[in-house]
């Protein structure tokens, strides 16, 4: 993996890179070893063909942004959070938030985070005296959710500080549910891959392949039910078996292709 800049890097540009180099080092499971190189004045395919490598993590001036092949550019940001955060301000419902029953203080664990979105609601809606623990087991998006939390800046009342207060881990959630005790979330909440790819999300296609695709299991979801207060939540495409097979009885399909799975406590 190449560690880069923009042009012309300012000199926070070059002590993130180095930042980043120590992230990569830390995680165990990077198939290839990282380097920075100078930018210079070469493009991105340049780069590549210079060192032989096709993945690239840029630190642009507005973000930290990753390469592969032909893959679009994956990086941080709110996404739909942000609209969705907009619309509770403006006294909304949020359909998740509705389902989870979630309230202000109540504790939450994301247990596939992904790049972020719902936690970043969650945490919102939890307030100050809540908690969100975001878990996320593919090393890409971890780095990339773990410095976007901390540095993306919004005008946006309150989501700022909902963001920095997500507390998020580079870990398996099977592993970590093993090691939690009983009662110890309000909620727990599951986001794997869906079985049913819905092709024309586009936020989707850059993080699909680099992202845990395997399928959620029975003993993570009856592990969860060990660990949750009040409900553990699934989201899956709205024609998944997923639902069934992993006991979701009570399933609430919209007229998106989304669909919601809740055990009630």
């Amino acid at each position: 993996m190449l560690i880069t800049t923009s042009y012309e890097p300012l000199s926070w540009q070059l002590e993130l890179a180095s930042t980043l180099m120590e992230q990569v080092q830390s995680l165990e499971e990077m198939e290839t070893p990282a380097r920075i190189v100078r930018r210079g004045k070469l493009s991105l395919p340049q780069l590549r063909d210079r060192y032989g490598d096709s993945q690239i993590l840029l630190v642009s001036r507005e973000r930290i942004e990753y390469y592969h092949e032909q893959q679009p550019a994956l990086f941080f940001h709110p996404s739909t959070a942000a609209i969705r955060v907009k619309r509770l301000i403006n006294g909304e419902k949020d359909t998740l938030l509705e389902f989870a029953g979630l309230e202000a203080g109540d504790s939450v664990l994301d247990c596939t985070a992904g790049l972020g979105s719902d936690s970043i609601v969650f945490s919102f809606a939890t307030g100050e005296a809540g908690s969100v623990t975001a878990l996320e087991t593919s090393s890409i998006p971890y780095m990339l959710l773990h410095n976007g939390l901390r540095s993306y800046e919004s005008d946006i009342p309150g989501l700022e500080a909902a963001m920095r207060r997500i507390r998020v881990l580079h870990q398996d959630h099977l592993t970590y549910l093993r090691q939690q005790e009983p009662g110890s979330f309000d909620v727990v909440y599951f986001d794997p891959m869906f079985r049913k790819p819905i092709h024309e999300s586009s936020s989707i296609r850059s993080i699909r392949g680099l992202a845990d695709s395997r399928a959620l299991t029975e003993e993570a979801v009856k592990l969860a039910q060990k660990i949750a207060r009040r409900a553990v939540v699934m989201k899956e495409h709205r024609d998944s078996g997923e639902f069934e097979r992993l006991g979701f009885h009570e399933v609430h399909r919209s007229t998106t292709k989304i669909a919601y799975g809740v055990i009630r406590l």
